[in-house]
Order: C-alpha cells, then structure tokens, then sequence
C-alpha cells in the first residue's frame, strides 16, 4: 500500500517548449491539455495550529492519501492512525479511483486549502482528468468543495442532497462557521448545483475504464440522501458520515432516526463481501466488523430510550438515566450522545 502526504498547495506545471523544427511523425495524437485547476494554481496554504473550541480545525489539516486497491485512494486525516482509536474527531475522509479514462472523487472537502490537497494527491498517482465527483451528503465539510471545481466536472449527489443544498446552502455555510470558525475560508464558498442526480432504488454507476463505480441509496443514516459509494471490483465502501468512524465513535444523529439509521447500516454491512475495505465518514479504513459497534450502539440506544418514553420519563430524566457506560470512550461522547443521541431519540419515539 502506498501512503501519501503532501504541504498543502498545488501547481499545475507547463511543459517546456522544444527547439526542433521537426513536426511530429504523421498520424501522431495530439497531446492531452493538462486539466487546469485555477482555484489552486499558485496557491500557498499555511498549516495552522488546532482551535481548541471547535472538534477539529480544517486549516490545520494535512490530508494523506493511501492505495487500497489499484487505481483506489482513500484520503484522510494524517493523524488517523494515532486519533481514531483514542476516540479524538477526525477531518473528513474522502478518495478517489483512478480509470484508463478518467478519475473520480469522493468528497470534495471544505473548504479550498483541503480542496486543494485533494487535487495535489490526485496529481501525485496520475495526471488523468477528473471527471466526477460524489457528494455522500449535503455537509459542507463533504461537500463545500464543489465551490472549486473546474468546468467539466460532473457532481454526483443524491437528489434530495440537491434539494437540501439548494434551498439551505447560505445556513448551512452559518453552521459550519459556528463549528469550525468564522477564519477557515468558508466567507468565499457559493452553492453549485450537482448535474447528475441518484433517487432511491436507483444506483447510479459509472465506469472510469476498466473500473466501475457504484452511487447508492440504502436508507437513511444521517441524513435524508446518504450515498454509499463503491467499487465493486475492490471491495471497497465509502460511508459518508453514515459509519463516522471506528470505535469508539458512535453515529451522529442530527436529524434523529436511530431505530432507521441501524437497519440501514445493518443492510449495507450485509451487501459487503466479508474481506470489503470500508472507508468511514471521518477516520481511517476499517474492516466489515467496523460497522458493529455503531449497530450495537444504536441498538442498545432505542431499546433503552424506549423503555425511558413506556415507563413515563421526561426528556430530561431519560438523558439522566440513558448514559450506555459500555460504549463511552469518544471524545466528545458528552455532546454527541448526551446533548444529541438521546434526546433526538426520545423524541422520535415519544407518542
């Protein structure tokens, strides 16, 4: 497996001009223009020091990129090895598959200095057009990317992320800036409408050359328009924010829906080959059995919300009572599953 990581800038380089007067043998293709990325060309990005207020800092990111299959990268968070079994929040974790063709990228990142990594990885393993780009969610930190992209760019998003982004783009930008700082590049993204989008029941697939990709809807798992993205011919997954990271992760239920989000994690596990590569929402790569413990988690999560809403608590009683001791050990377990999981499952379950 080959491992990258990269000071975070990109140049798009020039060949130099030959001297020769000699033309070029008859019958000879002419030669491929580099694709251009202006957002990144001559860009210099300075690699900052963590805020301590917010769960991670996107400025202070350095992305590394992995071969997890030929032609198939994982992108994450360079201190993934060391955080992700402690418990410590990661940046968002991305990829890309490279064909004879063309390549495409899952997540398009925040903002541009990770945008930019991105691309300079990609240009690291091969100089072949990026040609699509799979949103697995409408979250920014997934998707604010897009802002960056070059004409030609194909956006692949589900169509209710669409939806989503179009009608909340400006509040969700508002929510990120309170989450990760109001300095993190954020002030220049603008909304970019996807122009291929996947409904349920209906996978979207691609081939690249010799590789196929696959876009699917499962169910919801975070949100109303999670894509699980996949190459078949690797065994490998991308889950989105749906499995956000290994254990001692547990899902982020934001919109709620424990009892649905388990059973559509419980279907994808059961579509994977036992040998598959999943690459979670933020975190390093982890093998099949790296979706039971947030099954688990979840669960255990709605039989003992249930029993809190049957046996008359209140909201407040049931947050007391629910505190799960067995699966602690996130770093912001406080936040995550007092102040969001249990609530928001509470009320789901309340008559």
């Amino acid at each position: 497996m080959k491992k990258r990581s990269m000071m975070a800038w990109f140049v798009v380089g020039l060949a130099a001009a030959g001297c020769s007067d000699a033309s070029p043998p008859e019958g000879t293709p002419p030669a491929e223009v580099p694709q251009g990325f202006t957002a990144c060309e001559g860009q210099e990005f300075t690699l900052t020091d963590p805020n301590p207020m917010y769960v991670w800092t996107p400025k202070a990111i350095r992305l590394a990129s992995q071969e997890l299959a030929p032609g198939v990268f994982v992108i994450y968070d360079e201190k993934a090895d060391a955080h992700a079994p402690m418990g410590i929040p990661l940046a968002t974790s991305g990829g890309f598959v490279v064909g004879a063709d063309s390549v495409l990228l899952v997540e398009s990142m925040i903002n541009r200095q990770l945008f930019c990594q991105v691309v300079d990885l990609v240009r690291k393993e091969t100089n072949k057009p990026i040609r699509y780009v799979v949103n697995t969610s409408s979250h920014g930190d997934h998707s604010f990317g897009n802002t960056f992209l070059p004409s030609g760019v194909h956006i692949v998003q589900h169509e209710r992320t669409a939806k989503e982004i179009a009608e909340h783009f400006e509040e969700d930008v508002a929510f990120m800036e309170a989450n990760f700082g109001a300095d993190q590049g954020l002030d220049e993204l603008k909304a970019v409408a996807a122009d291929i989008l996947v409904k349920d029941g209906a996978p979207w697939t691609i081939d690249l050359g010799g590789v196929t990709v696959e876009a699917r809807y499962h169910g919801f798992a975070q949100t109303g328009g999670d894509l699980f993205v996949r190459v078949p011919s690797a065994k490998v997954l991308w889950t989105g924010n749906a499995l956000v990271a290994e254990k001692p992760a547990v899902p982020w239920l934001l919109a709620g829906h424990a009892a649905e989000t388990g059973m559509t994690l419980a279907d994808v596990k059961a579509s994977l080959p036992a040998d598959a590569i999943v690459v979670p929402g933020h975190g390093r790569p982890v093998t099949v059995d790296g979706f039971d413990f947030a099954i688990d988690y979840l669960g255990t999560l709605v039989t003992e919300v249930g029993a809190a809403v049957s046996s008359g608590k209140t909201k407040d009683e049931a947050v007391m009572s629910v505190t799960m001791e067995s699966f602690k050990g996130y770093a912001i377990w406080d936040w995550i599953h007092t102040t969001v999981n249990v609530p928001s499952t509470y009320d789901d379950l309340s008559p």
